[in-house]
């Protein structure tokens, strides 16, 4: 590519490592097409999230202003029994978001017209001048780089590494959101602005809370977000779990409506056995509980040509770490600055697979070491 011509990335996953990716190339003057494979709006999906420093720095990097603050900041850090005896409390402030809120505000830094819905990526062709994509529905766009950003099981990523997938864990966690105003008094006064655990053997479940569906951080209009982490055997049991109520086996995770009937009663009942009082309220309070399996993945390297991985589509971090989203955002930030400051795109793409390579790899083995540890599974 010659030295001051605009480039052209054509990002396949609408989700939040596309809009990373996106954000950051447009600050440095790139076009950028996105394509997302779903029709419909994101908007609401997923659950709550650490507001890592690396998601700041993205989002000032590409100049989005936020109309509203991103996150609700949690005060102390609490363990809780069983019985929910409070056992350590340590003043550890930090800042919690929600998916939404970051895809929403991420999103209005994307012209309409350059966010693609309902495409299918099938494959691409690379060439002298860059690299062309392929739709199912036909079309072909023609960019400088390929970037795929379409997660855990991202299509790119099965192209250039067709034998390599994630591998499972051991263990799924079971989610929720619930208004702010829909918990029993009781139980958010215990837990109220706090970041909450009760560890056990083989368990863990924490809550803190996270902005509304609106985004909306005010008193009374937030959520809390809970996460229990449950052992469940490879097999049977781990296919019980990821069966809907509509008898489809999904791949790594049941969305909120769709966990079936049986699955939904066991988790309850094992609430009622097994939580402090006021977790047993969030989960009695929560109208659709939903899991994904843990899952575990690296990759041997983040290009191929001027092709490249980004955020979970190359290493899926367990989320003890609070680093999936932040991993993102660091990858598109990284890629943005590497190509802005080296004239050759090639060895600015060869620049940055080397640094972010690294940090993906010691993420996920990091997340790998807590994960074990705290579900008590063996190391190998």
């Amino acid at each position: 590519m010659d030295a001051g011509k605009r480039g052209c990335a054509l990002i396949i996953g609408g989700s939040l490592g596309g809009l990373f990716a996106g954000s950051a190339l447009q600050a440095i003057g790139w076009d950028v097409e996105i394509f997302e494979r779903s029709p419909a709006t994101l908007e609401s999906r997923g659950g709550g999230i650490v507001l890592q420093g690396d998601v700041v720095r993205a989002m000032r990097f590409a100049q989005i202003v936020a109309a509203h603050p991103l996150g609700v900041r949690s005060k102390d850090r609490l363990f809780l029994d069983p019985q929910g005896n409070e056992l350590s409390r340590q003043y550890m402030p930090q800042t919690q978001t929600s998916w939404n809120t970051l895809y929403n505000t991420l999103k209005q830094a994307i012209p309409e017209e350059h966010y693609h819905r309902g495409a299918k990526f099938i494959g691409f062709d690379e060439h002298a001048n860059g690299v062309t994509a392929r739709f199912e529905d036909g079309r072909l766009v023609e960019g400088d780089i390929l970037i795929g950003a379409d997660g855990g099981g991202s299509t790119v990523r099965g192209l250039l590494l067709p034998d390599l997938s994630p591998s499972y864990s051991g263990y799924v966690v079971w989610r929720g959101l619930v208004d702010e105003s829909k918990l029993p008094k009781a139980a958010r006064d215990q837990i109220y602005e706090h970041f909450v655990f009760q560890h056990d053997f083989e368990s863990m479940m924490l809550e803190y809370m996270v902005p509304g569906v609106d985004g909306s951080v005010q008193s009374g209009h937030r959520r809390f977000n809970w996460l229990w982490y449950l052992k469940a055997s490879f097999g049977t049991e781990l296919d019980a779990v990821l069966t809907d109520r509509f008898g489809v086996r999904r791949s790594h995770s049941v969305p909120p409506g769709a966990v079936a009937p049986l699955q939904e009663a066991w988790i309850r009942q094992m609430s009622e056995e097994r939580l402090n009082p006021a977790f047993r309220a969030l989960v009695d309070s929560t109208d659709d509980i939903f899991v994904q399996a843990i899952m575990d993945f690296q990759v041997p390297q983040m290009r191929f040509g001027r092709v490249l991985l980004l955020g979970d589509a190359a290493f899926i971090p367990r989320p003890h770490t609070a680093g999936s989203t932040a991993k993102a955002a660091a990858n598109a930030v990284s890629l943005a600055q590497t190509i802005a400051s080296t004239p050759d795109l090639e060895h600015a793409l060869r620049q940055w697979e080397q640094q972010q390579l690294a940090e993906g790899m010691h993420m996920t083995d990091w997340g790998i070491g807590m994960g074990n540890q705290i579900m008590n599974i063996a190391q190998h």
